[in-house]
């Protein structure tokens, strides 16, 4: 009989003893009751506490113990010491602690769970985690379902922050109820804003279980302000009405103001007016005093670009410098009220380019974050690159910057103006990026060397923009992402051997075989879509089309494997190896139509990629854990709808 004992008193630490209750009785059925008790003095049993509840210093480490996670595990056959440097730290020391004794988590949810049987044994394991933040934003289709998992597998992984972006984050949630791009498979559930808003407050509870830190809003601040909604999110919607007292404070385009393009959230504000600045500093403040429970605010101007204000005055600034005025307004203003809150800012989008004049002035209140959307992940981030020729910028002429060497470099600038107490990066991986590399490992194992690249150039660590359904065909990126974040020192071999061999028993190298085919017959080189506008055309390549031919015959081959062994000795392996088989008829349909798109016939390649997609979608019930059909969608849709360039 095991017994845990709480020597700290903390909900974090009674959820981390409940955890580890359960997977050793999931490991031990037999080994009758393992009881929890809270005993300060314990010293027998597993004892489950801060590393200062047990003497243990974190100074030699870190000066912000509550900021970086320290794991220190002590424990033999009976039990011992689970520590961490805060209660979110001891959290992660129990499931390092259950890795040690073989527990793999690869997917999200029950059936995501390796937990073999057997004894526990000895295990001495001191870490601090290499990069302070590691986390995710949610994106892309999204139910309730799939995000209480994603929630429950950030600290598994590694991960110790979570984003949810915008005050109702209805539109990703509608992007799923709706069954976006699958409606003719699956009938629309709509749901309400007062439903996601309450879904949203149960999201934040579970994040306060495991002690992970909240990050919360980032765009919208530009719209419900000035009492225009934003929960339609890109939407057209021409009927979204603006009240005539606060139109004067939207951004004046064309020498008229009101929405632009017709999309609340796409609408910058007039920030030359004090009074406009003034409006959303007062709602930010006012948001702030409730969301006492976020730990980083995040305050993004509009998304999109080119929609800035062309008033006399804005045009004075750069849109970069009229951000930082109202950034140190808002401390201002903060400061006054007594709210704590540490503010996010990003270069992002239009922000990307410096700021000429304006300076902040309390480093101390904002975390920077460099928001590389139009980058490419057919390379891996450089090192503190420097461009010969920045782009001259062009109030809503220039758009968003080409290359990730510029994008740095005047990162870099926007640093000698923005001193601010940390920075981190926000990246899009599992946007829609993983969709144009579907053989899936040389895209984790980009994600790997740019862990070292951003950690070089003086980044804090990640938080990734992307789908709660990112795993398919298996989370071997996702959890290549959270494990590099933890400890840079894990190798891609290791990770490879790690996760495959768990998730798909004695066929992992089977597996990596074929996905190792697919990389190099689909090569990412070639099936990345940048999100730059226009977007650049790079698939006609009358070279490829005997490659992506192959790919029929190659996975009908593996497709026979995987079939024999679609029942496996663990539940995870079986929803592992089934996924596979589903990837196989993925990679076919998704190279035959890119065999036609490689000649030039973008009109069959549209209309062959609709089909299959239809089809396809079929299946998106079976796997929808997994497997996020609308933002397939999107990313396919990115490259058959672009124009070869060619002479015809």
């Amino acid at each position: 009989m095991y017994h845990i004992y709480k020597v700290a008193s903390n909900t974090v630490v009674d959820f981390a003893a409940e955890e580890l209750k359960k997977y050793l009785r999931m490991m031990m059925p037999r080994c009758g009751d393992i009881t929890i008790d809270y005993k300060p003095d314990a010293t027998e049993g597993f004892r489950l506490g801060l590393m200062a509840d047990f003497g243990l210093s974190t100074a030699a480490e870190t000066q912000e113990p509550e900021l970086d996670d320290i794991v220190h595990i002590d424990t033999d056959e009976n039990g011992g010491i689970i520590a961490g440097s805060n209660y979110r730290s001891v959290l992660l020391a129990v499931y390092e602690y259950l890795k040690k004794n073989g527990c793999r988590w690869l997917f999200p949810g029950v059936d995501g769970e390796f937990i073999p049987m057997q004894n526990i044994v000895p295990v001495q394991y001191h870490k601090m985690a290499d990069c302070r933040y590691r986390g995710q934003c949610n994106e892309g289709a999204e139910s309730q379902q799939v995000m209480l998992e994603s929630i429950d597998f950030t600290p598994k992984v590694g991960l110790n922050c979570y984003m949810i972006e915008f005050d109702i984050p209805k539109i990703y949630y509608d992007w799923y109820y709706s069954h976006r791009f699958n409606d003719e498979n699956r009938e629309p559930e709509p749901v309400s804003e007062t439903t996601v808003l309450q879904w949203k407050r149960v999201c934040e509870v579970e994040f306060a279980k495991r002690g992970i830190q909240m990050h919360d809003m980032g765009h919208g601040w530009n719209a419900e302000p000035f009492g225009i909604s934003s929960t339609g999110g890109w939407n057209k919607d021409d009927e979204n009405p603006v009240p005539e007292e606060t139109r004067q404070y939207l951004a004046e385009l064309n020498g008229v103001r009101g929405l632009y393009n017709g999309i609340a959230l796409n609408t910058q504000f007039c920030m030359s007016n004090p009074k406009a600045r003034k409006i959303v500093i007062d709602y930010i403040c006012n948001y702030a005093k409730t969301a006492t429970n976020v730990d980083l605010l995040a305050i993004s101007l509009a998304d999109g670009q080119k929609g800035h204000c062309e008033c006399a005055e804005c045009r004075k600034k750069r849109p970069s410098d009229w951000y930082v005025i109202m950034l140190n307004e808002l401390d201002e203003a903060m400061t006054a009220q007594n709210l704590p809150s540490r503010i996010k800012f990003s270069a992002y989008s239009d922000t990307a380019y410096e700021p000429l004049e304006e300076e902040i002035r309390n480093p101390s209140r904002f975390v920077f974050t460099f928001a590389p959307i139009t980058r490419s992940y057919t390379y891996s981030a450089p090192i503190h690159p420097r461009v010969e020729k920045l782009t001259p910028y062009v109030r809503n002429v220039s758009g968003r910057l080409g290359t990730l060497e510029e994008s740095m470099h005047r990162f870099d600038l926007w640093r000698e103006k923005a001193k601010c107490y940390e920075n981190y990066v926000y990246e899009y991986y599992f946007w829609k990026h993983q969709f144009y590399a579907p053989g899936v490992l040389s895209f984790a194992n980009r994600i790997r060397e740019d862990v070292f690249a951003y950690r070089d150039n003086d980044f804090k660590g990640m938080v990734v923009d992307g789908s709660q359904r990112c795993y398919f065909p298996n989370a071997f990126s996702f959890y290549v992402y959270g494990a590099m974040l933890f400890d840079n020192s894990l190798t891609l071999e290791e990770l490879i051997e790690d996760y495959f061999s768990h998730a798909y028993g004695d066929q992992w190298q089977i597996v990596v075989e074929f996905l190792k085919e697919i990389d190099r017959l689909m090569p990412q080189t070639y099936l990345e879509a940048l999100h730059t506008a226009p977007v650049p055309t790079n698939f006609y390549k009358p070279e490829m089309e005997a490659q992506l031919l192959c790919v029929e015959e190659v996975a009908k081959k593996y497709a026979a494997v995987f079939d024999a062994h679609k029942n496996m000795p663990y539940r995870v392996q079986t929803v592992a190896m089934r996924l596979m088989r589903q990837h196989t008829d993925f990679c076919t349909g998704y190279a035959k139509f890119m065999a036609i798109k490689c000649l030039g016939k973008d009109d069959e390649a549209r209309e062959q990629a609709a089909e299959f997609l239809k089809e396809f979608g079929k299946r998106e019930l079976a796997m929808e854990h997994y497997y996020d059909h609308f933002m397939a969608t999107n990313a396919l849709n990115a490259i058959v709808n672009t124009k070869s360039e060619f002479d015809q």
